[in-house]
């Protein structure tokens, strides 16, 4: 990617009642401020009233944000270290919401100057000559954020700036400011420039950066153009042990004012609330299904079979929620009337939920739909090199274990003999990614203890016919990852649940 990371936004029109000329805007009282001092103002005016301060943020309460906003008070730039998937990118995003909604601007300006601080030649003429009569427009905050995606082929022009040819040829000298092109640094003048993974810029690129985050001036092609900029330059970084594709030179990270480490959610109930904002899902995932994922993800992160500098990205577990939601409706589509909830009228469905109707038509996954994603997502996985052509088997035996701890601090303590008696006398139950929950429910008829399992998983007592088959296979699961029952999957990809040989 060698722009712009998002496509930019359509900005919404400015209030009426701002002024509208440069008299007016005197007149109104307004000052001109840094962006660093705007920020600073509105994080304090934010702390003092107890205000989210970066929406959207999980997990970095006590850990990173306070240095984030350490490094805005003192007025620094900064630059987040971290493995992949930590967030970095939206915690520099959020950093816009910091910014005045509106700011003005000198209507035309290139580099979104202020009226009341014109920095460049055409600009200051422009105010010398217009006076109180120069007009004057505003600009959202979400307009005052830019972004690239460093890539070893961006251009000193790219970030900086070049020599517009074309203004050469109408008549203009090397030495007019008026013949520079500007790149995405100076046209975010006034506002927040982020480059993502600054490493993979060639050395000679990063040292163009040099002059804008200490002397806040620019060069192009030789040519100095003493433009005030004002700015917040913020980076990101892989760890520089495990990026090969290059280093942050030692001068420009002299510049940079903070030097800040991000890390993954600390606690499941971290990874769980990040999952629940974040994934997108087509149909519903119940608590205990999000939690064997999460345990998952971490579980992976963990591995000593996997690469701890590159580390599992969030969107690991991310990806394999919205996996195992798009799996459950994958089977109600395919089962079509007889998939995975029924009409609470009907009778030897509703026998397995020991009387409990079954209210919701919407598809529900179960633990069985996660086997999916140890060969779908097991590309966001970096192995050690020594489990090549082991990596399906190794993340389907964390999967397992997973699974076999959310079994045990879900459902500790509780009689589950009823589940077990299901399978006497060489009996066995059968599910998979094609059984549907009514088929599921009347093989297991009326299961005591059933009761109490989807009160303890959080169903309640009124679950629909989906909700409860997902307890019951996860019950299944957990009885036999705890060697109280066998299990076998068939040609077909079914899965039989029956007694230990």
């Amino acid at each position: 990617m060698g722009e712009v990371s998002e496509s930019s936004p359509v900005p919404p029109l400015p209030p009426a009642d701002l002024p509208v000329t440069l008299g007016a805007l005197r007149a109104a009282g307004h000052r001109h401020r840094t962006v660093k001092q705007e920020l600073r103002d509105n994080l304090r005016a934010r702390m003092r009233t107890g205000a989210p301060r970066f929406p959207g943020i999980v997990g970095y309460d006590d850990t990173v944000l306070p240095e984030v906003e350490r490094a805005l008070l003192a007025g620094h730039d900064m630059v987040l270290l971290g493995e992949r998937g930590q967030g970095k990118t939206r915690l520099i995003r959020a950093l816009a919401t910091l910014l005045d909604e509106w700011t003005p601007v000198i209507v035309g300006s290139v580099l979104n100057e202020h009226p009341l601080h014109p920095v460049t030649p055409a600009s200051r003429t422009l105010v010398a000559e217009a006076g109180d009569d120069l007009p004057v427009g505003w600009l959202h905050r979400s307009m005052r954020y830019g972004e690239k995606l460093a890539t070893p082929d961006t251009s000193v022009g790219d970030l900086i700036g070049d020599v517009d040819p074309v203004r050469l040829a109408q008549g203009r000298t090397l030495g007019d400011p008026e013949t520079i092109h500007f790149g995405l640094v100076p046209r975010t003048n006034r506002g927040i420039f982020a480059v993502n993974e600054l490493p993979d810029l060639a050395e000679r690129i990063q040292v163009a950066l040099l002059n804008v985050l200490e002397e806040r001036d620019i060069q192009v092609r030789g040519h100095q153009l003493r433009l005030p900029l004002d700015l917040l330059l913020v980076a990101s970084a892989n760890p520089e042990d495990y990026t090969n594709r290059g280093r942050i030179i030692t001068p420009l990270k002299d510049r940079f004012g903070a030097e800040i480490r991000t890390h993954y959610p600390t606690d499941l109930e971290l990874e769980l609330a990040l999952i629940q904002q974040e994934a997108d899902l087509v149909a519903e995932v119940p608590e205990h299904v999000l939690e064997v994922l999460a345990r998952f993800a971490r579980a992976v992160r963990e591995s000593p079979s996997v690469d701890p500098r590159s580390g599992v990205s969030a969107r690991f577990a991310i990806a394999a929620t919205e996996t195992v939601a798009a799996a459950a409706l994958r089977r109600t589509c395919l089962l079509g009337a007889d998939s995975d909830e029924v009409s609470g009228n009907d009778p030897s469905a509703t026998a397995g939920v020991s009387e409990v109707p079954c209210l919701s038509p919407e598809a529900v996954a179960r633990v069985g739909d996660a086997v999916s994603v140890t060969s779908t997502l097991r590309g966001k996985v970096e192995f050690e090199s020594g489990e090549e052509g082991r990596e399906t088997e190794l993340l389907g035996h964390l999967l397992r274990t997973a699974t076999a701890e959310t079994f045990r601090a879900r459902l500790a303590g509780l009689d589950l003999s009823g589940f077990t008696a299901l399978v006497e006398e060489g009996q066995a139950v059968e599910t998979g990614e094609l059984v549907s929950a009514a088929d599921l429910l009347r093989q297991v008829g009326t299961v005591p203890g059933l009761a109490k399992v989807l009160d303890r998983l959080g169903f309640g007592d009124a679950p629909s016919a989906g909700q409860a088959a997902a307890a019951v296979e996860f019950v299944l699961e957990g009885l036999y990852l705890s060697r109280r029952l066998g299990k076998d999957v068939t040609d077909a990809g079914r899965t039989r649940y029956g007694g230990r040989d």
